[in-house]
């Protein structure tokens, strides 16, 4: 295939002749900030053992990418025209410009023989997003820059930060030292004798995470699980529990009945310290706060949670968490950030109406996104379903790594974030994302064979027209594409698509 680009560009035209070259070209003009991201994507190229190694030895002093600013095209839109002599790349801004430049790295990582062209591109939804659970399993800041910067070849822009669960409290608070020097840390039962799991991000990790990021047009949006999956909350600090313990940083999987203590306000002491460190390490407008899977067992036994239920003017126990939940958003728009909360945050919100602002992620299936968007809420569309969950193994195969449900490339493909929805209706729906959550994905290897190539066709899917998405043409574009990643050193998934 003369091109191979993944996403699919809205438009290609085909010219005559050939843009060849021996070395990275000369890159001219504006954008030099993503001109030189390219150039170091290049530099690092040289450590692998490339099919055409010689493109990446120097510069071809002949040949120049010229970068023009032009505003009339949208913030993530690009034109490329690709002549025998000289490629002109058009964006608005700089987002478009990386998106432009990070396509003709596929192209060089191909060939140095590039068919002439004309393309134009913009993508069909502004959320395109990747998250990764980094506390049932620690990440490597090394392993995270490797994966957003291939997540940005792709045009994936957000990378969601799974930093805290039952599991493990990988973010440092200041006034809240215990949560890293306890919460962090959780026995390894897999192996008799075996050391502690361990590890949480310095501030000077997350600044160069989000720093490096930034340069690649991808948002770091963090998620901090309030007031559920708490494990590592209480085991730092049993006071804020129901039961004052005793806790202990989960060593098992799956829902547990201690949560935050309803009637303790002291959660929103500890939720305003988090708050405070978040706004000011991540520029994201955008803070996700949880809200799934909040067990009552203990608030329903617990007096301080009776009497806040009575105090609040509530009937039943669940609609405490609607309660927190807008407590909780109120919080951060005091400090100009947007919540988002998993599905479950629409539910026993009767009385404590969220406000408009909140975002929804629908990961049990669509219906969650579809009710929010009927009550005026932004969805992200990230069902469980139907493509989303990438620590589902890849086919019905049993010896497949992964959880006990299916995600195939096609289903991550076709998966339609506004399908029943009016017009009105799918205005509201931001984009969707794709989910590795890593309860069994304990090593960054396998982290990208569970990842790869199912995001490639999720980038498709969500960046691609409607009327320009093929999966047999995808499937053909990715035995191209396959030994593009090959040369990132991305292991990969190889079974056939399905």
């Amino acid at each position: 295939m003369p091109f191979a680009i993944i996403p699919e560009p809205a438009l290609i035209q085909e010219r005559d002749g050939f843009f060849e070259y021996t070395g990275l070209p000369v890159i001219e003009g504006d954008f030099q900030n993503e001109a030189s991201v390219l150039k170091e994507q290049f530099a690092q190229a040289t450590q692998t053992e490339a099919p055409h190694s010689s493109i990446f030895s120097g510069t071809d002093a002949a040949r120049k990418i010229i970068c023009k600013k032009d505003e009339s095209l949208g913030a993530e839109a690009y034109t490329l025209a690709i002549g025998r002599e000289t490629i002109e790349l058009r964006a608005g801004c700089g987002r478009g410009a990386y998106h432009g430049l990070q396509s003709l790295r596929q192209l060089f990582l191909s060939s140095e023989k590039i068919p002439c062209a004309c393309i134009e591109d913009e993508p069909r939804f502004g959320w395109r997003g990747f998250m990764l659970d980094a506390s049932r399993y620690f990440y490597s800041v090394p392993f995270i820059k490797k994966l957003i910067d291939a997540l940005s070849l792709h045009h994936i822009n957000v990378f969601h930060w799974h930093l805290t669960d039952d599991q493990g409290w990988r973010l440092p608070v200041p006034e809240y030292p215990l949560l890293t020097e306890i919460g962090s840390k959780r026995t390894d039962r897999r192996f008799s004798g075996a050391p502690s799991r361990c590890g949480f991000y310095t501030e000077g990790d997350i600044r160069e995470i989000v720093s490096f990021a930034s340069v690649r047009h991808v948002e770091v949006t963090p998620e901090i699980d309030f007031p559920g999956h708490a494990s590592a909350i209480l085991a730092a600090y049993p006071d804020l529990g129901c039961t004052g313990g005793p806790y202990r940083v989960e060593d098992r999987f799956g829902i547990f009945d201690d949560v935050l203590c309803a009637g303790n306000d002291a959660i929103f002491d500890l939720a305003d310290a988090v708050f405070n460190t978040l706004t000011r390490l991540f520029p994201s407008p955008y803070v996700h706060i949880g809200g799934d899977e909040v067990r009552v067992t203990r608030w329903s036994q617990c007096p301080k949670c009776n009497k806040r239920l009575a105090g609040a003017g509530l009937k039943e126990m669940p609609e405490l968490q609607s309660w927190i939940t807008v407590k909780l958003a109120s919080m951060l728009a005091e400090k100009g950030k947007t919540a988002i909360g998993w599905d479950e945050v629409l539910e026993d919100s009767s009385r404590y109406t969220l406000p408009k602002e909140i975002a929804v992620m629908s990961w049990r299936g669509a219906e969650g996104g579809k009710a929010a968007v009927k009550r005026g809420h932004p969805v992200i569309m990230s069902p469980s379903t139907d493509g989303c969950y990438l620590d589902y193994r890849n086919c019905g195969d049993v010896e497949e790594p992964g959880q006990w449900g299916v995600s195939t490339a096609r289903q991550s493909y076709s998966m339609n974030p506004v399908a029943g929805m009016s017009e009105n209706e799918a205005a509201l729906v931001m984009g969707g994302q794709c989910n590795l959550w890593s309860e069994l994905i304990y090593a960054g290897k396998i982290a990208e064979y569970m990842i790869f190539p199912r995001i490639v066709a999720f980038a498709e899917n969500m960046w691609t027209p409607q009327v320009r998405k093929d999966f047999a043409n995808f499937a053909q574009k990715l035995t191209v594409h396959r030994q593009r990643l090959d040369m990132l050193d991305i292991a990969q998934y190889r079974g056939r698509l399905k």
